[in-house]
């Protein structure tokens, strides 16, 4: 930290010199003025025109162009053009050169406590110290799970306020076992952030298994409140799949467990839910390939998506690609979601009742559909700005061996 206050004081150094700079040459500018005003000669010019004119009146006085009225009048004129002229000339006396030099000291304290409290408000100190920690344990030839909870204990204690703190603390509690601790440090994380879905899942998620697997009345509330914010929160359906095959509920895992991989960017997650939809399938007598099979007879769509080559470099090669349908009504949920990489285009994909969200909307049981092709730079089910997108309407439903409905991405996500 000594490091970073020394770059700030150097810093400020350009920004005092600035501030200084005025009164270095205070002197040599009254100096200048100072001549100027000596050498004015505007009054003495004012007054020798004033001569002029009214040497000129008085001519036209004598050789009766003008009469006594006009001449006074116009010699008024005169004189009140001179007084103006002359007060507009006048000038307050010059100051000393120094005489705002208290000033400068005053205005450079004002910048440099303006400065630090600035920083100290909407700084990083706290997230510099978080990371020297964690490089510092990381660096230790002796580290340890324990040396790094500690160490992040004592970070908490120190800065309270600080979310990233608890972030971290959070997975190293689960990690280790401790329940309980991994749960206060996602209600602070949740006291801090707000009540994003994404933390409640996490919450909803450990008290799930800090209770033995069990759905007790705090976890279902948080279940209830996360799906009314965000309905394909991918852990918190991760975790009714769970249950569900826990309670012999197979077909109601494997179908959470199908909306969850929609949502999951991690690769191994929805790799392991892959696994569990195999063992509940198992479970169910029905081998898994067979399974796929029989979905995969009945009709569906024959997707080839490309990409705008104008688009090419917009997001990275491992941005996920969702390829969905739904009703042309826009009144079910997606009746079918395939999911693959940016790198893979261009790509045939089959919509099938195998890739259906929910028993209740399937691709089977509409006559049209319209294709929605979105390439997620978050890696979110969610659609958000700069996702790239493409799709194509009243596309009919039909034998999946036909020919494939091509579907261009060639628009950007505002």
């Amino acid at each position: 930290m000594t490091l970073l206050w020394l770059a700030f004081g150097l810093l400020l150094l350009p920004a005092l010199w600035l501030l200084i700079a005025p009164l270095r040459s205070a002197q040599a500018v009254h100096a200048s003025q100072q001549d100027v005003e000596a050498n004015d000669r505007t009054a003495e010019q004012n007054v020798a025109v004033f001569r002029r004119r009214l040497e000129s009146l008085e001519a036209a006085f004598e050789r009766g162009e003008i009469d006594q009225a006009r001449f006074d009048e116009d010699r008024l004129d005169l004189e009140r053009s001179l007084l103006e002229d002359t007060a507009g000339t006048q000038r307050r006396p010059l100051k000393a050169p120094l005489s705002g030099r208290l000033a400068v000291p005053l205005v450079t304290v004002a910048v440099v406590i303006a400065s630090v409290s600035w920083y100290q408000q909407r700084g990083a100190e706290g997230d510099l110290s978080l990371y020297n920690v964690l490089q510092e344990v990381r660096s230790n030839p002796e580290r340890s799970l324990p040396m790094m909870i500690e160490r992040l204990e004592q970070e908490a204690a120190r800065q309270a306020d600080n979310p990233n703190v608890w972030s971290s603390l959070f997975p190293l509690y689960r990690d280790s076992g401790q329940g309980a601790k991994a749960i206060e440090a996602l209600e602070r994380l949740i006291e801090l952030e707000g009540r994003q879905p994404a933390l409640l899942a996490q919450l909803a998620q450990t008290r799930f298994f800090v209770a033995n697997r069990t759905m007790t009345d705090g976890v279902q509330a948080l279940v209830d409140e996360t799906l009314d914010k965000d309905p394909r929160q991918p852990i918190v359906l991760g975790m009714l799949g769970i249950h569900a095959f826990d309670e012999g509920r197979y077909e109601q895992a494997i179908e959470h467990w199908r909306k969850a991989i929609a949502g999951f960017d991690d690769p191994a997650s929805a790799e392991a839910l892959r696994e569990g939809i195999a063992a509940a399938q198992r479970r169910l007598g029905v081998a898994s390939d067979e399974l796929e099979t029989a979905q995969t007879q009945g009709p569906g769509i024959q997707v080839r998506v490309s990409l705008d080559p104008k688009l090419r470099d917009q997001l990275d090669d491992n941005a996920s690609v969702f390829v969905v349908a739904r009703d042309m009504e826009g009144e079910l949920p997606p009746l079918a979601v395939a999911r693959v990489k940016l790198s893979e285009l261009p790509v045939t994909v089959t919509l099938s009742d195998a890739h259906a969200m929910s028993p209740a909307a399937r691709i089977s049981q509409v006559d049209e559909a319209r294709l929605m092709v979105r390439v997620s730079a978050s890696g979110q089910a969610t659609p958000q700005a700069g996702d790239l997108f493409g799709g194509r309407d009243a596309v009919a439903v039909g034998d999946i061996d036909g020919e494939p409905v091509d579907v261009v991405i060639d628009r950007v996500v505002e």
